[in-house]
This record gives structure tokens, sequence and C-alpha cells, in this order.
């Protein structure tokens, strides 16, 4: 082993004050952004059925691809999401609303 091996700085060779620029300059990754939490319209509303003749509701929750938003982004609880996409299912069925746009 030499002697300068010892007298070399450690950590890569950057300044403490690179990394700091480098963190701050927005990018990817790294940080995670607080996201607030989406509440459930329904229980809010206290709703025990959707209804699956209320095509004016359920078409909040098609985007214009036609699929079921998922509950992570319609903010819906379980129990809610599942009454949801049974009633979208249904309406479908009978023609009151479209499974794909053209």
């Amino acid at each position: 082993m030499s002697t300068n091996y010892d007298d070399r700085p450690r950590g890569g060779g950057y300044d403490n004050d690179d990394d700091q620029d480098r963190r701050s300059m927005g990018g990817r990754g790294g940080g995670r952004r607080m996201h607030r939490r989406r509440v459930c319209r329904f229980c809010i509303d206290k709703v025990d059925l959707i209804d699956f003749k209320d095509v004016r509701l359920l078409l909040n929750y098609l985007p214009e691809r036609g699929k079921i938003l998922p509950r992570r982004i319609s903010g819906n609880c379980a129990t809610h999401q599942r009454m949801l996409a049974e009633a979208i299912k249904r309406a479908r069925n009978i023609a009151l609303l479209p499974y794909t746009t053209d």
C-alpha cells in the first residue's frame, strides 16, 4: 500500500456542496410528495346502493377511454368501489353506457 492512499479524500471525491446542489436541483427520484387522501364521495353522502340507471353519476367514474377508474384515483372506499363497478357493468349490459369509445 502506498502512503498516498491515506491522504485521499473519502466519499468518492465529491465535495459536500456538490451533493447538496444535486439534491436541490429537482429532477427525478429521491423525495416523496405529500398527497392528500381523497375521501369517498358515497360515504360522505351515506349512499347505501349505487343505482345503475343514474348515468350522470356513473359517467364521472368513466374516462373517455371507457375504463372504470381505479380506487386509488377515484378515492372510493372498497365497498363503494365494488358497488360502482357492478353498477357500471349493469349499465353497460343494458346499453346505458358504452363499453368503449370509437
